[in-house]
């Protein structure tokens, strides 16, 4: 990985460039739901190289730039108290805290709010019980829909080997060995972009790099993939927010 700046103006836009260890020939250009710029290359690729392809594409950067940090800034930090919402699986919900009518602090989603039962009222145990819940769900939601996404691949014949990992940058990935890591936040996105995110780290059990067959083969299983993943990072601030 190389730390790079591309200069536009008197705006600086900080990149990392990784080099691939594949055979694909396409340079990619992501902008992460945090804002951070990352260029995917071809080894044989040279920074001038790079950084000529990026210079071309500076006003698009901007303008994507510009959106996310534009988005963070209404976002306000979670205090996890009554009245505040909270997402799952695409819909908002208010978070009802009341007491416990046993020993035990439950999570319920239940008449249109994620209700929290517990006699301790702080913050960081409110939090902690409702990312535990996050990520129940998370197991149960992701694993149901790979088993319904997988039969409908050829090249997957059982459910792929798959764990749970809080990402900052990315929503999913696929190890060289086929293991696919999913971010838990992920659950809080309508079923759609859940879809579209399973299928783009299935995708790469048969083609591991962002080549224009890769694309070709995203398409083939999900159309329009792109409008999701448009609205999918849309919503990365919000889903992302703890």
């Amino acid at each position: 990985m190389v730390d790079q700046v591309l200069r536009y103006g008197d705006l600086r836009i900080p990149y990392k460039v990784y080099f691939r260890q594949d055979n694909s020939r396409k340079l990619a250009i992501h902008v992460h739901p945090d804002g951070v710029v990352q260029v995917d290359a071809p080894p044989a690729t040279s920074l001038g190289e790079i950084k000529t392809v990026m210079s071309k594409r500076a006003r698009w950067l901007c303008g994507h730039i510009a959106r996310i940090q534009t988005q963070g800034a209404i976002v306000l930090p979670r205090e996890y108290v009554s009245g505040e919402s909270h997402f799952y699986l695409g819909r908002r919900y208010i978070l009802k805290i009341r007491a416990a009518k046993s020993d035990e602090p439950s999570v319920k989603l239940r008449c249109g709010q994620i209700q929290v039962a517990t006699d301790n009222r702080d913050r960081d145990h409110i939090q902690s019980l409702l990312w535990e819940w996050y990520r129940t769900h998370a197991r149960s939601v992701f694993q149901r829909r790979l088993a319904a996404l997988c039969e409908g691949l050829s090249w997957v014949h059982r459910v792929p080997d798959w764990k749970l990992l809080v990402m900052k940058r990315q929503w999913g990935s696929c190890s060289p060995a086929g293991v696919l890591s999913l971010n838990p936040h992920l659950v809080k996105a309508p079923t759609q972009c859940i879809d579209y995110v399973l299928l783009h780290e299935l995708c790469h059990k048969k083609i591991h790099n962002h080549s224009k067959s890769f694309y070709r083969l995203l398409s083939t299983q999900m159309p329009g993939w792109e409008m999701v993943k448009k609205r999918l990072d849309g919503m990365a601030e919000l889903l992302l927010n703890t």
